[in-house]
């Protein structure tokens, strides 16, 4: 979440970016957000990993954010930092994850090794946990203390401050939970809450999603469903169990986003301050077999974008196709600072205010499309969607090797049927503008060179240790069954030559 105290014009802007649910869900209203004057854009994300795309205000393919590890560069210059330059007073608290050198060796590994000839589980197979009793409230401590950071320092000190500031809380919810029931070395496929939240959730409203046959779904969709360890068996119970746990996050969440409005109304900071509130990702919860994110699918790549104070028209669902890289230019916009002309994103604030935007922006209207690419890990290809009015296309690796997915959206919403074969020239005019974005066939080569790259200099650094190292990742309960065989997997992978 990002609170941004300053100009809409001049006045001042509080920007929170919190983490939180897929908004594309028909469940969402199961949640009782703390926005009640806000407008609701239909944003879409366009790296499926945490934050770089909103602090840089670049596709990936410019920044080459291509995994968890591979962030953006240490002196890389976020909106934040230029709002610090021209007077604001910044403050973070919370998950920041958009540089370099984050998250577990085993993700990294994962992801450079996604085009080795095997299959592993990488994650323990997701479940729920019910902890605490009904007076248990902070389940997610870790977020409530952020938050209440965040509350304390906007009553403590954005009060007295004689410049407008920004301030940004990241909370780690609704993520899943760590699994250490899978091991010394486990991924988070746990959904864990207590009854407090629990008994928020319309438990007979929820929906069970449909599943394609595992011989019928996309080979990569097979894969990810795989290493999520998402390919046995569920009852319909244990599916239900698992979306409502994940709401009961979203509502923990809430409460926190709550925190902070409270503390802005009750301080009289509310009036003259903007909210933002938005996800780095969205959360399949056992849609299309899986969960977690790495999917083009809504649920994976659709999140939430509200937005509410002054200057926002109120009440308002703008239908616009928007992007987390429109976050950088926006908050540049607030604060009256010019927006660099070489950003991929576009300021919301002429959509929030109901103007058109070719009168206002130097660049003309944004593109009527928006773009995703998931290069990391659950992923055995370089993936890139292009999403424009009701179609979805997704193109893999070269283009070629492995089969495109088409869907329309508003006749499939849960896209359960691929039509690229019923639709050949709809596939071929939307490759065209995908082509016209980014030269994907170019990127995931240069993706798999980097990912053969790194793995080899890893390799290296540890020497003799390696074969102990790489059988005890996350993946080490279906490795260490045939050891040899996967390292010989891999050795035939690194001397493979380039196509």
């Amino acid at each position: 979440m990002t609170i941004v105290h300053g100009k809409v014009g001049p006045l001042s802007v509080i920007l929170g970016i919190i983490l939180i649910f897929a908004a594309h869900n028909d469940e969402k209203n199961y949640i009782q957000l703390s926005f009640r004057q806000e407008a609701l854009l239909t944003l879409h994300k366009p790296h499926l990993i945490c934050f770089p795309a909103m602090w840089s205000g670049l596709f990936t393919h410019l920044t080459e954010s291509w995994n968890n590890f591979k962030g953006l560069d240490p002196d890389y210059i976020t909106w934040m930092d230029l709002m610090q330059k021209h007077g604001y007073h910044t403050q973070k608290y919370g998950k920041l994850d958009y540089t370099s050198g984050h998250h577990s060796v085993s993700n990294r590994v994962e992801a450079w090794t996604r085009d080795v000839d095997f299959l592993l589980r990488q994650e323990g197979r997701p479940m729920v946990n019910l902890t605490g009793d009904r007076r248990h409230v902070r389940v997610m401590e870790a977020d409530w203390k952020n938050t209440d950071k965040a509350v304390a320092w906007i009553r403590e000190e954005a009060i007295n401050l004689t410049q407008p500031f920004a301030l940004y809380l990241g909370l780690n919810l609704p993520h899943p939970y760590p699994s250490p029931y899978a091991g010394e070395n486990f991924g988070s496929s746990t959904f864990l809450t207590s009854p407090y939240w629990l008994e928020k959730v319309m438990y007979e409203a929820i929906k069970i999603p449909k599943w394609s046959s595992l011989s019928e779904m996309h080979p990569v969709d097979y894969y990810s469903s795989y290493t999520k360890n998402c390919t046995g068996q569920f009852t319909k119970k244990e599916v239900k169990n698992i979306r409502a746990f994940y709401y009961a996050m979203c509502a923990e969440t809430d409460a926190m986003l709550g925190e902070v409005i409270s503390a802005l109304r009750d301080t009289g900071l509310l009036k003259e301050t903007i909210v933002i509130f938005t996800s780095d990702h969205g959360e399949l919860a056992m849609e299309h077999r899986q969960f977690y994110k790495m999917s083009m699918y809504e649920g994976s790549s659709h999140v939430p974008l509200l937005v509410m104070g002054p200057g926002i028209k109120e009440q308002q669902q703008i239908s616009n196709l928007v992007s987390l890289v429109d976050i950088y230019p926006t908050m540049l916009d607030i604060a009256g600072i010019p927006v660099p002309q070489n950003l991929s994103g576009y300021s919301l604030i002429p959509l929030l205010q109901g103007k058109a935007e070719e009168e206002v922006s130097p660049r003309g209207p944004r593109p009527s499309w928006v773009l995703s690419e998931f290069h990391g890990c659950n992923v055995n290809a370089s993936t890139y969607m292009l999403r424009t009015g009701k179609w979805k296309y997704i193109a893999y690796s070269d283009g070629h090797s492995v089969l495109p997915q088409l869907f329309d959206l508003s006749a499939d919403p849960d896209e359960l049927t691929n039509v690229a074969v019923k639709f050949p020239e709809i596939v071929n005019s939307l490759d065209k503008i995908l082509r016209s974005v980014v030269n994907y066939p170019k990127v995931s080569s240069y993706v798999q060179e980097y990912n053969k790259k790194q793995f080899i200099s890893w390799k290296q650094s540890l020497g003799q240790n390696y074969s102990a190292v790489i059988a005890n990742l996350r993946w080490h309960q279906d490795w260490l069954k045939k050891p040899k065989k996967y390292e010989k997997a891999i050795d035939e992978w690194l001397i493979q030559q380039r196509k």
